[in-house]
């Protein structure tokens, strides 16, 4: 949930890593700090932005050509400059970590009895002292870095530069992405493709126990077991435009009107090839899918909404049982395993911890049928899957997600699709009128988006409001936890979701003048039943948002507002329906006058328990 970004090269690296810390900021931004090698380690770390922090950097007109640098998400310890990142041990080690050391405190011990001093509460810290141990025992950073990485337990992506070896900078890996960048005379590392994608297009991707040695002309890696490796080079699709706001005022506001593109793009391949079960999931899925007797969704926040859908979909057209698990909960849980299920992971990142260490249970449990959607290639879930379904959301920076959910749920009903074809339960007729709805979904998309000035007109009263309660039912009570959780995310207004039939179990309790009640109401089989509970929010007082579609047959009056979407999208409506829901957090974001790219307390990738 923090950024590395490092750099060893023959011309000065600062611009390089402060450039990579800006587009890593989505990762964190509690505090920042750069550290290089110019003679003495020079750091410079500052509380709060990257723009903080770089401009104490030009002040003090810092310079070096091997550095690394770090924007962190707290976790141990507060929010306080002797807390940020890099820690430099004795003058002589510097390091940056992302992750957790779950034997920092005996560690910590150790090193105090052997003379070591603290100046922060971090558990990185002691990953500093430690290698700073290593390498006065064996003078070479590379064996230092790896016999640290022995001893840690936990997880982490380090970088690290000593002093005295100015021609190294080592990294290690286990359980937090890093990745290796590799230029002409100039190699780099990173916690994400995108801090070095302006330098960079040639990256090597590092498994879990990897440790790397980076130098000027090249690297050396070694694996858990400390023997030499070669790791793949990748040419990264990645484009520096992707990261880059243009128009837009916000990176949420550009990826909210990405999504008709992104999910065009993530349903290409089924509209070119049809449901293809092997061409879209790997060889061998149509054996594995026509054998599973049911499925088990992971996945955490967003993704385990994506999920629920998913279980409609799935039961309703494949027919096949599904249940959806969250992964931190599933991990811990005394389960009863179907070795034959098909076990699906879902991710944006690719690095999720919590979805990471189910799939690894999942595993270990003897489920051997694994399938991964993920929108980050090579990452560490669909390395670990024996099938992959790549979205195709490109970059997405904005820590509330987006495009990527719109874009896990075109994955998910082509999943369904896949299914239903393997067990023999998509006749020829079925897959093309299927295919058919499919194609009207990014238009629907965008004409969702044409809804937005209503729906800002919505938000400017969201945004006065404390509480609100989002409706839903059937398969759309998983887009009322998604908007619900949009709003709270980005606007900081308490906001919880239920199903609609059980407003009257309890919920109906908070409902008066003051707390707004957000429907999500197509035109579905379940109509009749959410207007009867509208009609239990109306006695009470309560004030409606509806989101319907043309043909609901609402009508607005005196305490009920209406925003009708396009046409009803029939089972693929909840794509579309998330749209709005969006929408009108970001608005009632804009209006409070919160950061909407970088909500207080959160981060994009979830690598930490």
């Amino acid at each position: 949930m923090c950024g590395i970004v490092g750099a060893i090269a023959s011309r000065n690296v600062v611009p390089v890593l402060t450039e990579g810390l800006r587009r890593l900021e989505y990762r964190g931004y509690d505090s920042a700090g750069v550290a290089v090698l110019d003679g003495t380690i020079r750091r410079v770390r500052r509380v709060g932005r990257v723009a903080e922090m770089e401009a104490a950097v030009r002040a003090e007109h810092l310079s070096g050509i091997v550095g690394i640098a770090h924007t962190r998400w707290a976790t141990h310890g507060g929010v306080s400059e002797p807390n940020a990142h890099p820690h430099v041990s004795r003058g002589e080690i510097a390091v940056v970590h992302n992750g957790i050391i779950e034997n920092h405190e005996e560690q910590r011990a150790r090193l105090a009895a052997l003379g070591y001093a603290f100046e922060s509460q971090t558990d990185t810290e002691v990953v500093a002292h430690l290698i700073h141990h290593h390498y006065q025992a064996t003078r070479d950073l590379f064996a230092a870095t790896r016999r640290t990485a022995a001893e840690l337990r936990g997880a982490y992506a380090l970088g690290v530069v000593c002093l005295a070896d100015p021609e190294t900078m080592t990294g290690a890996r286990m359980g937090c992405p890093l990745v290796v960048g590799l230029g002409d005379g100039e190699n780099f590392l990173a916690s994400d493709v995108s801090a070095i994608i302006a330098q960079t297009r040639r990256v090597v991707y590092l498994e879990d126990g990897d440790v790397v040695a980076v130098h000027r002309s090249g690297i050396e890696v070694t694996d858990g077991s400390g023997q030499p490796v070669e790791r793949a080079v990748h040419r990264s699709d990645l484009s520096p435009d992707a990261v880059d706001l243009g128009p837009y005022t916000h990176y949420m506001q550009k990826e909210i009107h990405e999504q008709p593109r992104a999910v065009a793009d993530t349903l290409e391949a089924l509209m070119d090839g049809g449901v293809d079960v092997d061409g879209l999931f790997g060889e061998g899925a149509l054996a594995a899918f026509r054998a599973a007797p049911s499925v088990l969704v992971l996945a955490s926040g967003t993704s385990y909404y994506a999920g629920l859908v998913a279980r409609y979909w799935i039961e309703s057209v494949a027919r096949v049982p599904c249940s959806v698990e969250l992964g931190h909960e599933y991990r811990y849980r005394d389960s009863i395993p179907e070795p034959r299920q098909l076990v699906v992971t879902v991710s944006q990142s690719g690095e999720t911890l919590d979805t990471m260490e189910a799939l690894k249970r999942a595993r270990a449990l003897g489920h051997e049928a694994t399938l991964s959607i993920c929108n980050v290639r090579e990452s560490a879930i669909p390395r670990a899957s024996r099938f992959v379904f790549y979205t195709r959301a490109g970059a997405e920076i904005g820590v509330a997600s987006t495009k990527a959910f719109t874009t896990q749920l075109a994955a998910l009903y082509t999943l369904a699709l896949a299914l239903a074809k393997a067990h023999g339960r998509l006749p020829e007729a079925a897959e093309a009128e299927a295919l058919q709805q499919l194609r009207f979904v990014p238009g629907s998309i965008q004409h969702a988006l044409n809804l937005e000035p209503q729906v800002a007109a919505w938000a400017a009263r969201f945004a006065e409001r404390e509480h609100a309660l989002f409706l839903g039912r059937g398969i759309h009570y998983p887009v009322a936890l998604e908007g619900a959780l949009k709003l709270k995310e980005i606007s900081y207004i308490h906001a919880e979701a239920y199903p609609a039939g059980e407003l009257k179990h309890g919920p109906l309790a908070l409902v008066d003048a003051a707390m707004p009640v957000v429907v999500i109401a197509p035109n579905d089989a379940l109509l009749e039943k959410v207007k009867s509970n509208m009609q239990e929010v109306r006695a009470r007082g309560g004030e409606l948002y509806v989101f319907a579609d043309l043909d609901s047959h609402f009508s607005a009056e005196s305490g009920v507002h209406v925003i009708r979407t396009p046409r009803h999208a029939g089972a693929l409506s909840p794509i579309v329906h998330a749209v709005p829901v969006q929408l009108l957090a970001y608005h009632a974001a804009l209006g409070r006058g919160t950061d909407v790219d970088k909500p207080r307390n959160l981060a994009k990738a979830v690598t930490v328990e």
